[in-house]
């Protein structure tokens, strides 16, 4: 008996790590994320709606989400990277990045609008994400 259970207990240890990390593959973030700025308390942005759980059935991760390296230039999103706020780099005090990208608005129009355009101009349309 003792035997048994002691071989249960090695495979449990043994699949443990491979079940957990199947779970966290598994889990890609919300179906639908509202997206807002929290940075600067004066403006009154208008939050957007992002069908997370949609776009994620026809892209890849990395299309949208990037990271940054010690320098703080951008680096390639790699597979069970930690997403971040996109505002935790494209805000107004990031003084090393683009003008055209540094606050959370300019870098979601950019990147949004860009890839709406190319796939059908009506979707670049304000009222498909700010509704």
């Amino acid at each position: 008996m003792k035997k048994i259970i002691f071989g249960v207990s090695l495979i449990a240890f043994c699949c443990a790590p491979c079940l957990l990390a199947t779970a966290m593959a598994a889990d890609k973030g919300p179906a639908e994320i509202t997206l807002e700025s929290t940075i600067d308390g004066n403006a009154k942005p208008k939050p957007a709606f992002l069908p997370h759980g949609e776009h994620q059935s026809r892209l890849e991760c990395g299309t949208c989400h990037h990271g940054k390296d010690a320098d703080g230039k951008q680096v390639a999103y790699v597979e069970g990277q930690k997403v971040e706020k996109c505002e935790s780099c494209h805000n107004t005090g990031e003084a090393a990045m683009s003008a055209k990208l540094n606050t959370f608005k300019k870098a979601a129009h950019k990147k949004c609008t860009t890839c709406h355009r190319k796939i059908d101009k009506k979707l670049a349309s304000c009222k498909t994400c700010h509704k």
